[in-house]
């Protein structure tokens, strides 16, 4: 059985379909890349999952429940985490307590702050180590590179164990050598997380690429290797058709 499955998904927004009988499976620990023009229903395909938007029909099925109707708060509970373009770190806080917010199940920051404070070793050492920001611990967020900010949010989403990562657009506003270290950093969560990435940067793509899925219009394009989708005719004709670098 998949990690995820995507059966017949729609939604329609006013008659029309942003996702329409969208059907995808991803096994855990796979790197799917979900591209498309603007207006594909990428974004809306992610919020279908982390369970922002309801769905019309079809099921959205994570390990081997049936999370359609979950509401969101409780599919990020089930390890479903959402990484949007704009990053969401407490500006104030240093990293370190920006970490030990995230590790918390208490509601209350301070009450997190105070039972976490001390320890820095097992899985948080684990993440400082993947997303390289262990000489940064405190760093207060609002001084960080835009870089070094959106690498924090992933790092959030590590500590709180999201067995599922959806990320949109996650390069946008990086340097290039931000944009390699994320690719290395992606890279390096492939086997222990399952991820969906919605990207415009093609040289990025390729970087982290094992699976890539193409959607237009709502619908599924085409699905292949990345040399297999940079060669089809009808991806090339809706999305990547004169622009070798960015769509």
């Amino acid at each position: 059985m998949a990690h995820l499955e995507i059966k017949d998904l729609s939604v329609s927004f006013g008659g029309l379909r942003a996702v329409d009988g969208l059907s995808m499976n991803l096994e855990f620990g796979e790197l799917r890349c979900l591209l498309g023009p603007n207006g594909a229903g990428k974004s809306t395909t992610l919020d279908l999952i982390c369970g922002k938007t309801k769905a019309t029909s079809g099921e959205v099925i994570f390990s081997g429940n049936n999370i359609t109707s979950m509401l969101e708060f409780k599919r990020a509970r089930a390890g479903v985490g959402r990484k949007f373009q704009t990053p969401s770190v407490f500006k104030e806080l240093t990293v370190c307590e920006n970490l030990e917010v995230a590790r918390s199940q208490k509601p209350k920051v301070l009450d997190s702050l105070r039972v976490f404070r001390s320890n820095m070793s097992g899985r948080m050492a684990e993440v400082l180590d993947i997303i390289d920001l262990g000489d940064e611990l405190n760093t207060v967020a609002a001084n960080l590179s835009h870089g070094q900010t959106q690498w924090l949010e992933i790092a959030m989403l590590l500590i709180q164990d999201s067995k599922l990562i959806l990320f949109d657009e996650p390069t946008a506003g990086m340097t290039i050598q931000e944009t390699m270290k994320t690719a290395e950093i992606f890279n390096a969560l492939k086997g222990s997380h399952t991820m969906i990435v919605v990207e415009h940067d093609m040289g990025f793509v390729r970087e982290i690429a094992e699976t890539v899925t193409v959607m237009d219009m709502g619908k599924l394009l085409a699905e292949g290797s990345i040399q297999e989708i940079e060669n089809n005719p009808a991806v090339r004709e809706a999305y990547l058709a004169g622009d070798d670098d960015h769509a």
